[in-house]
C-alpha cells in the first residue's frame, strides 16, 4: 500500500505538472481552459443539476415583484436569512414603490439598520422606487436593470429570472465562485470571468437556471468544507470529487485516502455508503512571491 501511495503521489504530481504545461500553452493559444476540460460537454452534464433545482424556490422570501426588486438590492453582501427577518417589518410600513418613494431616508435607514451598507442601500433603493414608482414600469433586461443604482449583472440575472424574462446572463453568487471552478466548468475567483466562463461552456437556453441550480448546490452539498460528494449529481465529471489536477495541489493524507479508496474500488472490496469518494481538500495556494 506504501509503495502504491508513493507512486500515485508521483503520478498526481505528474499530473499537475503536466496541467500546468497544457494551461500555459492554452493562455498563449488564447483558449482558456486546457484541452482536457474543453472535451466535457458541460450543458448535458448539468442537465441533471439543473432538473434537480428547478423548481427550488429562491432562499429570499419575496411575494410579489417590488419585494423581489428591494430584496435583491439588500442582500447584496449580505445573507439572504438576515434580508428575509429585515424585510418583514420593512413591506408592511413600506408595501409597494409608491409608499418607498415618498419615505424619507432616515425613516427607511431605521428598518434596514442592520443590513450591511445599510446606508448606501437605503439611497439606493429610494432612488429606484422613484424611478420605478410601479411593478408593471420593472425593467426586464439587463441593460435596464443594471442602471439602476445597486443593481450588478447578478441582481439583475435574478430579477430577471424570478420575473421570468429571457436569461442575458448566469447567475454567480458567492457559491457559485466557489462551486463553478470546484466542478471545472470555470477558474479564478472573479465573478464576471467565471460567469463569462459558463455562459461560453453552456447553452444559452439552460443560462436561467444553471446559475441558482450552482448556488443550491452550494448552499446543500458543496459546502465550503466536508462536501458531501456521494449525494452530488455532478460527482462524475467533478474535478474536485475526482481529485484531477483543477485545483492548485493536495495534501498528502488527500493523496493517501484517495489512493485507498481506488484501491478498494479495485480489489472489489465492499466500501460503506459515504466513504466511496474521498473528501478531497485542496491545500493552501502556494505564495506568488519567492
Amino acid at each position: 500500500m506504501v509503495k502504491i501511495a508513493c507512486n500515485t503521489q508521483k503520478s498526481l504530481e505528474l499530473d499537475f505538472l503536466l496541467f500546468q504545461f497544457s494551461a500555459f500553452f492554452c493562455i498563449l493559444s488564447g483558449d482558456r481552459t486546457p484541452n482536457t476540460m474543453a472535451t466535457i460537454n458541460w450543458t448535458e452534464e448539468f442537465k441533471p443539476l439543473i432538473k434537480k433545482y428547478k423548481h427550488t424556490p429562491h432562499p429570499l422570501a419575496f411575494k410579489n415583484p417590488y419585494q423581489l426588486v428591494i430584496m435583491v438590492v439588500l442582500a447584496a453582501q449580505d445573507s439572504d436569512r438576515n434580508i428575509n427577518k429585515v424585510t418583514t417589518p420593512f413591506f408592511e410600513e413600506f408595501p409597494n414603490f409608491k409608499a418607498l418613494a415618498a419615505a424619507e431616508y432616515d425613516t427607511v435607514l431605521q428598518f434596514i439598520s442592520s443590513v450591511r451598507s445599510s446606508r448606501k442601500k437605503t439611497k439606493w433603493i429610494i432612488e429606484i422606487a422613484k424611478a420605478i414608482r410601479d411593478e408593471k414600469s420593472i425593467p426586464r433586461t439587463m441593460e435596464d436593470l443594471t442602471a439602476l443604482p445597486g443593481v450588478g449583472r447578478k441582481s439583475a440575472s435574478v430579477i430577471m429570472k424570478e420575473l421570468g424574462a429571457p436569461a442575458e446572463g448566469i447567475i454567480v453568487d458567492l457559491h457559485g465562485v466557489r462551486v463553478a471552478p470546484r466542478i471545472g466548468v470555470a477558474s479564478g475567483s472573479d465573478p464576471k470571468k467565471i460567469e463569462k466562463q459558463l455562459m461560453e461552456a453552456i447553452e444559452k437556453k439552460y443560462w436561467g437556471d444553471v446559475g441558482m441550480a450552482i448556488s443550491h448546490l452550494g448552499r446543500e452539498i458543496c459546502r465550503p468544507t466536508d462536501p458531501k460528494h456521494e449525494l452530488c449529481v455532478m460527482n462524475n465529471v467533478c474535478a474536485y470529487c475526482n481529485g484531477t489536477p483543477t485545483q492548485p495541489l493536495f495534501k498528502k493524507a488527500d493523496t493517501k485516502r484517495l489512493t485507498e479508496a481506488k484501491a478498494k474500488e479495485k480489489s472489489g472490496k465492499a466500501v460503506k455508503k459515504g466513504i466511496a469518494k474521498p473528501n478531497i481538500t485542496p491545500a493552501k495556494a502556494v505564495s506568488k512571491k519567492r
